[in-house]
């Protein structure tokens, strides 16, 4: 049954150990930078040198001591050529000496200045991208902070362009600055790039000046912001100018022109968004724009730099695609939600970056939930949620971490996903009145300055009257969450709950907790609170038996829940529940015979993704007549296209190959991605030949990587290469999908020993690429030699080609790759 490809192996990697760096103060401390000198503004003059890949500038730089008197003047400027620094006064410029090794720049000032003294230093160097050291993480993958994409514009290339990328220290590879989240400052950039080129830098456009061929755009910035938000993306983009907001603030996307019918498609939501942000945070959207840009081999999914957004080319979808669903949806008001959270009010040091992107991971939610309903909103926290406690190291990491090894590793799923759990849980403790005004306090007290979580803890305390250390001290500055075991008895009329921490002993949490008792078919909610200790027992007083027992059933406390229920139960909470929460837990219950009535219970609920869920799972059972009929009527008119997809996933499992052909054949003409795929996997399983012809008609561009994953049959068969590298670093963990997905783990495996036998570097190189990451993280016994079982065969079949100069260099890759998971 196809899943989201992404999904599973998401799911499938969670489920193995990775080693994470964590040492949470217990042995390190990152103190956050010392404040000696704070910026004030920042002036760039920049233009591009595309063939060496090298930005020439020029940059005055006003700064002040910010509390000690000093006469020098300390900068971040990595892989930089210094060719003149001076202090500039009224229009004249005086020579100032200075130092630069190992990518800091000191420079000494012509006296020592006093707190409040401004001073402005020019400096005119050559930033050089290509030689900078630093490297990047899982998150941001690279770290030299200025990108040529394409730079001699080759036609079979992606667009030429150029873009920075500034988190989180990388600004200072292409400007001298001080390259800490702490600081702030006003900038302005002129920016020359060739007439065909449009430009985009924070703030807004103040005038373009055309010399023959070329283009000087003049940007400001009128408010201050940190270094790494500074942004600058130029090419040949399309832009699509949407509705102002409120008439004044300009929204704009920038898309390469294929895209740009469906730009508004993708981002149209944005100026809504604002609009909601600002009422639901209690503080209009501070900046003179938004804008946005897709760019080609970014290093990250998004980012939120000032009114000026940069998104991966991940962000590109089909008009067929989106009428299904806009996947980045989420993405596109994570990005917008930071223009509050970590750029109005930015985290003071990398160990508080949950102050950012806490924040905006839960106006995920807060968006889903104002746009689409407590359901979709929901489900996505709750996958969220599920996503950080798979990752079983991540337990033992703090919220706020001052014991990193590098910066880079605060951007996992404890700062995103755990601080959005985290914030939902507050936000239910406190009551909306009281959160949301506290979140107004916090932004108002703190605005173009820094945060961290001590401060909003301050202005949640200011507004709500209660005190919060307990909450911070055990959700903040502790690890984990609680896993709880439930044991029920019925006795004389009285029903004991034991809610037993099954986490060790110096790791128990007080919280409180929601429990829903089932009686003669209503439930009725009971608020009790949970006691730092081993084991809570509450009574209730009733005169039979309840027919069920739901604790935490909105999902709100971040607890692992032990409770194991009869399948009897599961169906009664799979037709009576309201909440997401407790519908999804009984649709997820492991497979039996007996759970075959809950996923057929579950086809008739409200929500889409439980009815998907129901189907990718009734796959796997044997449907008879009827049960059909109840899928064949989702397939034929449920309101969602993604619905319908799962539906006919499951009819094309039929025993009566030609019974639904016609259906699928019908749905070749639906303006759906996902649809279209779904009827093209039906006819592949009694049309064959038929399918490869629909594939061959397409192109690459015509389907995504799920949709030629489930394809992956057809394609491995009849071995329609044009499609193998979009699909093929999926093939490798076929060992993965045996279990579950026994169909797909046996087209993958052929579709691996296929793309073995080619004598293709290329293929081999992509394989390298998409282990590498894993290689190192990755610590599960088990899992590394899943994998090296994979790569000697791999091996073995190289070995048996002809040994030309190409297959001996790419069994030595793969050996090397192999040699990484010992």
């Amino acid at each position: 049954m196809k899943k989201t490809l992404f999904t599973i192996i998401a799911l499938l990697l969670s489920g193995y150990t990775f080693a994470q760096t964590d040492t949470s103060g217990r042995s390190l401390y990152r103190a956050t930078p010392e404040k000696k000198t704070a910026l004030k503004h920042t002036k760039l003059k920049v233009d591009f040198n595309f063939t060496n890949q090298t930005l020439n500038g020029e940059e005055w730089l006003t700064a002040s001591p910010y509390f000690y008197a000093t006469d020098s003047l300390i900068l971040d400027a990595k892989a930089m050529l210094i060719h003149k620094v001076a202090l500039e006064q009224n229009g004249k410029q005086k020579s100032l000496s200075y130092s630069y090794k190992n990518d800091m720049l000191r420079i000494k000032l012509n006296k020592t200045y006093q707190k409040g003294e401004t001073y402005t230093v020019y400096i005119r160097y050559t930033a050089q991208p290509e030689k900078v050291t630093d490297k990047g993480s899982r998150a941001i993958t690279d770290a030299k902070g200025l990108y040529f994409i394409n730079p001699n514009g080759e036609a079979d290339k992606p667009m030429r362009q150029v873009w920075t990328q500034g988190e989180t220290e990388g600004s200072s590879c292409w400007f001298p600055t001080i390259d800490k989240p702490n600081q702030k400052t006003t900038q302005e950039i002129e920016m020359t790039v060739p007439d065909s080129f449009v430009t985009l830098s924070n703030g807004v456009l103040k005038s373009s000046d055309k010399k023959g061929n070329m283009r000087t755009d003049y940007w400001v910035m009128d408010k201050p912001h940190a270094p790494y938000l500074f942004f600058m993306g130029a090419g040949e983009f399309a832009v699509v100018k949407d509705t102002p907001w409120r008439g004044k603030v300009p929204i704009e996307y920038y898309v390469e022109k294929e895209y740009e019918p469906v730009a508004k498609q993708i981002f149209g939501n944005t100026s809504e968004m604002i609009t909601f942000f600002s009422e639901r945070f209690g503080y209009d959207y501070p900046w003179a724009k938004y804008a946005q840009m897709v760019v080609r081999d970014f290093v990250s999914g998004a980012m939120e730099n000032t009114t000026a957004v940069s998104h991966a080319e991940s962000a590109y979808q089909s008009a067929e695609a989106l009428a299904d669903q806009n996947y980045w949806e989420p993405i596109i008001a994570h990005e917008l939600a930071h223009h509050w959270f970590g750029d109005l009010v930015t985290t003071e040091s990398w160990s508080n970056l949950t102050v950012n992107e806490s924040f905006a991971n839960y106006s995920e939610y807060l968006w889903l939930l104002h746009k689409y309903g407590k359901d979709a909103a929901e489900y996505h926290l709750s996958n969220n949620t599920l996503q950080y406690q798979h990752r079983v190291n991540d337990f033992a990491k703090d919220l706020v971490r001052f014991g990193y090894d590098s910066r880079e590793d605060m951007f996992d799923l404890v700062s995103y996903n755990k601080g959005g759990a985290i914030l939902h849980m507050l936000r239910n403790y406190l009551g909306d009145e009281a959160f949301f005004a506290g979140l107004t306090d916090y932004l108002k007290t703190n605005e173009y300055g820094t945060g961290e979580a001590h401060q909003l803890r301050l202005s949640l305390e200011k507004v709500s009257g209660k005190d919060l250390n307990w909450f911070f001290n055990q959700w903040y500055f502790g690890n984990g969450n609680p896993t709880v075991n439930v044991e029920k008895t019925f006795s004389n009329g009285k029903l004991t709950l034991k809610i037993i921490q099954t986490q060790s002993e110096d790791l128990l949490f007080q919280f409180p907790l929601d429990i829903d008792i089932y009686r003669n078919g209503k439930a009725e909610r009971y608020s009790v609170w949970v006691d730092a200790r081993k084991e809570n027992t509450f009574t209730f007083a009733m005169k039979k038996a309840p027919e069920l027992i739901d604790i935490n059933p909105e999902g709100v406390v971040l607890i692992d829940e032990q409770y194991q229920k009869t399948w009897a139960e599961y169906l009664y909470q799979m037709q009576r529940a309201k909440s997401l929460k407790s519908r999804m837990q009984a649709v997820s219950a492991p497979m039996a015979p007996d759970g075959k009535d809950i996923l057929l219970a579950a086809l008739k609920d409200p929500f889409f993704q439980v009815r998907i869920q129901a189907l990718q799972k009734l796959a796997n059972y044997e449907l008879n007549a009827k049960e059909m009929a109840m899928v064949e009527k989702i397939a034929s008119s449920d309101p969602k296209n993604l619905a319908k997809s799962a539906a006919i996933w499951v009819l094309a499992t039929s025993k009566d190959k030609n019974k639904y052909v016609s259906l699928f054949e019908k749905y070749l003409e639906t303006p759906s991605g996902a649809i279209k795929n779904a009827a093209i996997n039906g006819i592949a399983r009694t049309e064959p030949a038929r399918a490869k012809s629909i594939l061959e008609k397409g192109s690459i561009k015509d389907f995504d990587t799920d949709q030629l994953a489930g394809l992956s049959g057809v394609i491995v068969d009849n071995q329609m290469e044009q499609y193998l590298p979009a699909i093929l670093p999926y093939f490798i963990y076929y060992p993965f999908f045996e279990k579950d997905n026994p169909e797909t783990a046996v087209n993958f495996k052929k579709g691996y020993e296929w793309a073995m036998h080619l004598d293709n570097t290329s293929h081999v190189e992509l394989l390298a690429e998409s282990l590498k990451e894993i290689a190192k993280d990755m610590e599960n016994p088990a899992a590394k030699e899943m994998l090296k079982n994979v790569l000697d065969e791999g091996i073995t079949i190289k070995r048996g080609l002809n040994q030309t100069e190409s297959v001996k260099k790419q069994i030595k890759m793969l050996e090397e790759i192999k040699e990484m998971f010992k």
